[in-house]
């Protein structure tokens, strides 16, 4: 498995396994831990999190699946977000769905996923979404104390622009390690708003949620869908891949920018086909094949 080098003290597996459904896999704790070891055994060594996935319920199922077999958290890189809260049964607390980056909920999210996970530090804490209310010298304050008491490692992003992250990392102390974005073949925001461009001149390595943008590429019957379905076949025929999730995937993995892509299936041959995926080489001429496929125009 490839390893992406965040920092000179953290790598990341190159293709990242995401927990956001783990609640809906209708798993038990030992049916989850052989996930976790399948993932660990294939080279993946990267989960991300959140705390509000499955209503809040995820980071624990996550939890008791590793108490089962304690030692395998020192072969891992676990990452979680905070900073979006839902209502939900789990959260009586929690009355209305909003963004709170606060100092108080920063850190208590943080405590709380600790707990949820059973372990003694995160890798790294990303907040989840920009938030329109945010005070960054809280967040800065947040992230320091975090790191002061051992709790978190280092700090990122998700979904951030790169007017916000800019902004978010004037106040903070610590780099910023990493932007979680959405990327994929058939979401292009990302590539042409220049969210990308900035992770490269930050030499920041981003990772990439819906990869497979949520199935469309593969049901969808809109026109964007049917011509990148099209030419993602014909891809995967001139390449010998097995099948479309591979050249999506391969699409990502061969852009210079090292993006990680977060693989969100619970069943091990899915894992096992993005891992696949890293074998395959698309000539420039493929990569710009699917890219004007997906616009649905040449390029100028």
């Amino acid at each position: 498995m490839q390893r992406v080098h965040l920092t000179e003290d953290l790598s990341f597996s190159r293709i990242i396994h995401g927990l956001w459904r783990l609640a809906d896999w209708n798993q038990t704790s030992e049916e989850t831990l052989s996930l976790i070891e399948h993932n660990l055994d294939r080279g993946i060594t990267t989960f991300d999190h959140a705390d509000l996935y499955g209503s809040y319920e995820c980071e624990e199922l996550f939890g008791k699946a590793l108490a089962l077999k304690p030692s395998l958290r020192n072969q891992m890189e676990i990452v979680t977000k905070c900073g979006i809260v839902i209502e939900s049964p789990n959260r009586p607390a929690h009355q209305s769905h909003h963004y709170n980056t606060s100092k108080e909920h920063i850190i208590a999210s943080a405590e709380q996923s600790l707990t949820s996970l059973g372990i003694d530090h995160i890798d790294v804490l990303l907040i989840h979404r920009p938030d329109p209310f945010m005070d960054p010298e809280q967040v800065a304050e947040a992230f320091s104390t975090l790191k002061q008491e051992g709790k978190v490692r280092h700090f990122g992003v998700s979904n951030f622009k790169h007017h916000q992250f800019n902004m978010l990392q004037s106040y903070v102390e610590q780099p910023l390690i990493t932007n979680q974005l959405e990327l994929s073949a058939y979401n292009l925001e990302n590539f042409e708003d220049g969210t990308l461009n900035l992770c490269q001149e930050k030499r920041m390595k981003p990772m990439a949620w819906s990869p497979l943008a949520g199935g469309n590429v593969f049901t969808s019957n809109d026109e964007k869908a049917v011509r990148l379905r099209e030419t993602v076949k014909k891809i995967a025929s001139e390449i010998g891949a097995e099948g479309m999730d591979q050249v999506l995937y391969a699409w990502l993995l061969n852009h210079p920018a090292n993006i990680m892509p977060i693989v969100g299936s619970g069943k091990p041959e899915r894992i096992d086909s993005a891992v696949d995926a890293l074998s395959y080489s698309l000539t420039r001429d493929q990569w710009f094949e699917i890219l004007t496929s997906s616009m649905g125009y040449d390029i100028p």
